[in-house]
């Protein structure tokens, strides 16, 4: 149900101006050849860098992230519709700012891409761009272990390192997103919008979809991989994300954003060979709305249906338990909304088909 049809026709992103991915592909064409070799790439350097950061309203949050990219390369602010004075300081830090058109639909693919078009105007070698959001603030180190990860391995198309939060101690929320962050290092299918991705290999890939409201980055990473590009997470720091939770109602509409993006990631890629989550959508769509569904259908045949809902709290239990048999401590909590988040996925998904199947394009679905 939520696969393209076999055979269907991938869309095309909606992004980077012919003539302007001509422009760049023309001065990058030793790049994109050498990306394609196993071979070392020692040139690779901050020369060749541009840094491109998003935000909307963040505030001392904003202040933060341009202070750590100060000085690094050419910076790169992408304003959506800030009334914080967000420009302004992003200027005075010395930054190249655009604010992007109010009458089209802000999404956060859109900005990037915005500012990697920039750069490729302002970096006439641009051969790395390190994306971050108004939220975020770079580790020290990070740009030298990205930078060296994409010269030992021309064929990595993009790297990211650990994000961690910044404030995980003042709610549940931001440990959760802490939790989130902690992922397996290697070679990986996907890394999120902060990460450092090789200038060839963006153009060539058409850069990321500006019709997506979330999961842009895996998508990208899915076209990235299809072409042969690899994928790695390090080991290293990267940033502090501020996720600025506090409130419950926060959590679950950031849990309601990511049910669309595994909604609309699977009517991407779905038929393809890795099927882009697909898993993610049919779990969301079994656990938040067809099992509860089937329950309250039930009722009027029989009263023991409502005990079928037992199967939520011994969900909680395997998920804590299979925590506990890879030797870690349990965290309930963890399982917990784990298991309440299926039904926030579960909307998103919902969400994501009714806009579809009535032809209106899905609005952007914030948290702060």
């Amino acid at each position: 149900m939520f696969p393209p049809r076999p055979g269907s026709q991938m869309p095309v992103p909606h992004d980077f101006d012919a003539a302007h991915a001509a422009s760049l592909r023309g001065r990058e064409d030793a790049v994109l050849h050498s990306a394609r070799s196993p071979s070392p790439e020692p040139s690779l350097s901050r020369v060749g860098l541009g840094l491109v950061v998003i935000g909307r309203n963040e505030g001392e949050r904003l202040r933060r992230c341009l202070q750590s990219a100060r000085g690094l390369g050419a910076c790169v602010y992408v304003d959506s519709g800030s009334t914080d004075g967000s420009t302004a300081l992003a200027q005075s830090f010395g930054a190249d700012v655009i604010e992007l058109d109010a009458s089209l639909p802000f999404t956060a693919a859109r900005a990037r891409n915005a500012g990697a078009r920039r750069l490729g105007q302002l970096v006439p070698q641009l051969q790395a761009i390190q994306f971050i959001d108004g939220d975020c603030e770079l580790s020290p180190a990070w740009l030298e272990d990205a930078l060296d990860a994409l010269a030992a391995h021309a064929d990595v198309a993009a790297v990211a390192g650990r994000l961690r939060e910044r404030h995980v101690d003042r709610s549940i929320y931001n440990q959760l997103c802490d939790i989130e962050w902690d992922t397996p290092v290697g070679e990986v299918r996907s890394i999120g919008g902060i990460a450092m991705i090789r200038a060839a290999a963006f153009v060539a890939a058409g850069g990321f979809r500006e019709d997506l409201i979330a999961g842009e980055e895996p998508e990208l990473c899915v076209r990235l991989r299809a072409a042969g590009g690899r994928v790695l997470r390090l080991p290293h720091d990267m940033a502090w994300h501020d996720a600025a939770m506090t409130r419950w109602t926060q959590w679950w509409r950031r849990t309601v954003r990511a049910g669309h993006a595994f909604a609309e990631g699977a009517s991407l890629h779905g038929a393809s060979p890795e099927r882009h989550y697909v898993a993610e959508t049919r779990r969301a769509a079994l656990w938040g709305l067809a099992f509860p569904c089937a329950v309250a259908g039930l009722c009027a045949v029989t009263p023991l249906a409502p005990l079928l809902l037992l199967a939520y709290p011994l969900q909680v239990l395997r998920l804590g338990l299979r925590r506990a048999r890879q030797g870690a401590p349990v965290p309930w909590h963890q399982a917990y909304f784990l298991m309440i988040g299926r039904f926030a996925e579960g909307w998103g998904v919902l969400k994501f088909h009714l806009s579809r199947w009535s032809g209106r394009r899905s609005g952007l679905i914030e948290y702060k």
